[in-house]
């Protein structure tokens, strides 16, 4: 009868104990980091040699045929970095966000703003950064940045703006407390236009390893932080277009242009590798891993892939 009571009494306090524990106090801190690569194209990434790239995907998924473009588009969006980057981050396409080129003439950006925008809209205190070396994604794109840093200058060298832009951003995310960072490259793009978009040749797929060598900075430095054991962090990898010869303008009838991928990475990471995706996928990918609802108004076109 002892041993009873004894038992009895444990499971009472053990009840009262889980009544009194906030919910979700043991919730992991969920963390999202976007790796935006500029002009990268599948099949010369998977020539080339990626360890870091290659080590995100074993712990998550890749998604091939990622298209750049809606199903019957009829807006008259060039194939070009301004609305891709303007597709990837506010997570609504150009029919709606209206950029159709890099001129940036009239963008709705107010009315379908930056993914940061969205988290504060939701989540005030929420914290985010943007590192990047293409100046109109500072310029243009973002918004509702606590950090928004660009790195290009004169002249052209985006090898070490890249790198630039990485030592930074690696510092920040060992020191800081973010909920969302995005991260672009643009040296992979800027080796398509002088040599050519393509596997087979070799100043592309050495970007593309340059790169590769450069998120694993910042995935070393997520690592190395104090709590990181506590944290859940989804990485995103995506790009705006691929090419074909020395450019990717007018490609939409191109698959080398328009098809792309997604590389979605963390602990909640599952799903199928053949579903269907699309650019726009990102932002809701991204939202949804941080618990944040996707309110009907923000007329998002994309939805969460990739995660259990």
């Amino acid at each position: 009868m002892r041993i009873k009571f004894y038992r009895t009494l444990t499971l009472a306090i053990l009840i009262v104990l889980l009544a009194c524990t906030p919910s979700g106090a043991d919730e992991p801190q969920r963390r999202v980091l976007i790796i935006g690569i500029d002009g990268c194209r599948l099949d010369a990434m998977q020539i080339a040699t990626t360890p870091n790239l290659d080590s995100l995907v074993l712990s998550g998924v890749k998604f091939v045929g990622t298209d750049i473009r809606e199903p019957n588009a009829t807006d008259k969006a060039d194939t070009t970095s301004g609305p891709g980057w303007s597709n990837l981050l506010t997570g609504v396409w150009p029919d709606k966000h209206h950029v159709l080129d890099n001129g940036f003439a009239e963008p709705n950006y107010k009315r379908y703003p930056h993914v940061f925008a969205r988290i504060k809209e939701s989540r005030p205190d929420a914290v985010t950064a943007s590192f990047t070396t293409w100046a109109p994604i500072a310029d243009k794109i973002v918004s509702a940045a606590d950090v928004s840093r660009n790195f290009s200058d004169q002249p052209t060298d985006y090898s070490r703006w890249d790198k630039e832009a990485t030592l930074a951003c690696s510092e920040y995310l060992r020191t800081a407390d973010p909920d969302l960072v995005v991260y672009y490259q643009g040296q992979v793009d800027e080796a398509g236009h002088a040599h050519g978009f393509h596997p087979t040749v070799t100043a592309y797929t050495k970007a593309i390893e340059t790169v590769d060598q450069n998120i694993g900075t910042l995935v070393s430095a997520i690592q190395s932080r104090p709590d990181f054991a506590n944290e859940d962090w989804l990485m995103i990898v995506c790009t705006d277009h691929g090419g074909q010869g020395t450019d990717h303008s007018g490609g939409h009838s191109d698959p080398e242009v328009r098809s792309t991928f997604l590389i979605v990475s963390g602990k909640k990471v599952g799903g199928r590798p053949d579903v269907k995706t699309w650019q726009v996928d990102v932002v809701a990918t991204a939202l949804t891993h941080l618990k944040i609802d996707l309110k009907p108004e923000w007329e998002l076109d994309g939805h969460a892939v990739g995660l259990k």
